[in-house]
């Protein structure tokens, strides 16, 4: 490992959360395939302590690939199916009457609900209201919830993944901008190639049964989430994350053509701190002690595909983010350092 005068105990755990890494690899393998880049990013998010929206068409396993990670890691597993009938209630608990022995009498009873737990999914988060919706900002931002004026704090490690079909936009609501800003990360599940494809027939029409060791635990993540923190980012590398993020608003006078052209509203400030955050998780994963520029142009994608709104012209033109994106870091040079 590349350190930088890194304390012993900070090289300690380190060392732990590569070793860790590569369990939970070997763990996820037992029932993922070809997703290798896809729990990479999963795990930086997890390492990072931020939330993650993850998109593909059905027949993908994103269900199984978070439960999967919550049995690896020992982890508290809900999910929750988002229905246009779900309320908010239904995420965050209630209030419900309850006789009372002592008294006789009867008094409110807080029963919690299954966004009480350590990972949390939502599926087809998409297809419930806005009002629903938004029941979940709090928790994933603040990490507690308030039903009828009462505030509950949510067990730490506490997460948020989401899913998302691309294809099926019948019964669906947009997630409002807010809500998608507060996901660190959009995660993009893709076909695999043919041999992999036909790994994951030959699996699973056959007998599986995989039984998951726990290669980690919630203590282990919080560690690690303290130590992704105190991971140096040079002024270079930060002023780079903030100059890619800024350079993603039409307004910016120095903004690229192609972004003046194509994007209606850029990312917020919180693009740059997930660059700064999710590239410190992946220095430490690659076994370096900094941040360099290759961990902030290689986490560009996911954290600001589902931040950068297109306009009219882009859609019309079929151009997507992620060749946004593309042209984004042709127009920003990487600064001269050799980070």
């Amino acid at each position: 490992m590349t350190v930088l005068n890194a304390p012993p105990d900070d090289l300690h755990t380190a060392e732990r959360l590569r070793a860790g890494y590569a369990e939970v690899l070997t763990e996820l393998r037992k029932i993922s395939v070809g997703q290798d880049d896809v729990i990479e990013q999963v795990f930086i998010g997890l390492m990072a302590g931020g939330n993650c929206l993850l998109v593909g068409v059905p027949g993908l396993a994103k269900t199984l690939l978070i439960h999967s990670v919550a049995q690896a890691l020992d982890l508290r597993f809900s999910r929750i199916q988002f229905t246009p009938d779900l309320m908010p209630s239904d995420l965050t608990g209630t209030d419900i009457v309850q006789d009372d022995p002592d008294t006789g009498g009867r008094r409110l009873v807080f029963t919690p609900g299954p966004i009480f737990a350590n990972i949390v999914l939502a599926d087809e988060i998409n297809r419930t209201p806005p009002k629903t919706q938004s029941a979940l900002l709090e928790a994933m931002q603040e990490h507690r919830v308030t039903v009828q004026g009462r505030t509950y704090t949510l067990e730490p490690p506490f997460f948020v993944f989401a899913t998302q079909n691309p294809i099926e936009l019948e019964g669906t609501y947009p997630l409002p901008e807010a809500q998608l800003d507060r996901f660190m990360f959009e995660v993009i599940l893709d076909y695999l190639a043919e041999p992999e494809e036909i790994e994951v027939v030959r699996r699973t029409t056959s007998i599986q049964a995989p039984v998951f060791s726990h290669a980690l635990s919630g203590r282990d993540i919080l560690a690690f989430q303290d130590l992704v923190r105190r991971v140096p980012a040079a002024e270079p590398v930060v002023k780079y994350a903030v100059q890619l993020v800024r350079r993603t608003r039409p307004g910016e006078a120095d903004a690229p053509q192609a972004i003046k052209q194509w994007v209606l509203y850029g990312a917020s400030v919180r693009a740059a701190q997930s660059l700064i955050l999710g590239g410190k998780a992946r220095a430490l994963l690659h076994g370096r002690y900094h941040v360099s520029f290759e961990d902030v142009r290689a986490l560009l994608k996911p954290v600001l595909r589902h931040r950068i709104l297109l306009n009219f012209h882009a859609q019309s033109e079929r151009v997507t983010t992620d060749q946004v994106v593309d042209r984004l870091v042709e127009a920003v040079p990487v600064p001269a350092s050799g980070l």
